[in-house]
């Protein structure tokens, strides 16, 4: 964070932004510069950030970036979307997508996609619009190849959801079954900074 506050002042970089940082890391970071922007994976299908970093970044006035706000393609379109997927999709081999979770987990798809009928959209629109009311400083950012799937996207804007939907959501989200990625996998879980005073330089 050093040399990168180093950039900033040296004009050749504007901002500073995390990914997968837990809440001690985007303390310490912060405390040297201040970080504009948080990268992590939050949706209906991830929700375990809101427990401390959400309200970490709250707390020090950082901006919230979600990406896979449509939980890796899940809540766009459930069985079907883990059907088409490539024989070389990473997602494949995610907790989420094993057959011992899916089973459950593509429930939980249902129920979703059935409020998005009642509303008169589609579940992608519904999941992306849940992100978008978690407030104005978090700006979701899903992926998409196909211009019919941002046009769908951009109409999630025009989603309103009550207090009531957003807790029924957010009830069907909290038994989703299966771990984000593999044991294999690095997130902001095994990313803490180790203290400065067990370095050796």
């Amino acid at each position: 964070m050093g040399e990168m506050k180093k950039l900033v002042e040296e004009g050749k970089i504007k901002y500073v932004g995390l990914s997968e940082a837990s809440a001690s890391t985007i303390r310490r970071a912060h405390a040297v510069h201040p970080i504009t922007a948080v990268q992590l994976e939050w949706s209906l299908w991830s929700r375990d950030v809101e427990e401390d970093i959400i309200p970490t970044c709250r707390e020090l006035g950082i901006g919230i970036v979600a990406y896979s706000p449509l939980g890796r393609g899940f809540l766009s379109g459930g069985l079907n979307m883990v059907a088409n997927l490539s024989k070389d999709d990473f997602r494949k081999h995610h907790p989420r997508f094993q057959a011992e979770n899916l089973e459950h987990n593509i429930k939980l798809f249902d129920l979703v996609n059935e409020i998005a009928l009642n509303k008169g959209c589609t579940p992608s629109q519904l999941a992306l619009a849940w992100v978008h009311h978690q407030g104005t400083d978090v700006c979701p950012i899903p992926g998409t190849t196909k211009i019919e799937n941002l046009n769908q996207n951009i109409g999630a804007l025009s989603v309103k959801l009550t207090a009531e939907e957003m807790s029924e959501l957010e009830s069907i989200a909290g038994s989703v079954r299966g771990d984000r990625y593999s044991s294999m996998t690095s997130t902001y879980l095994h990313s803490d900074t180790p203290p400065l005073s067990s370095w050796n330089a």
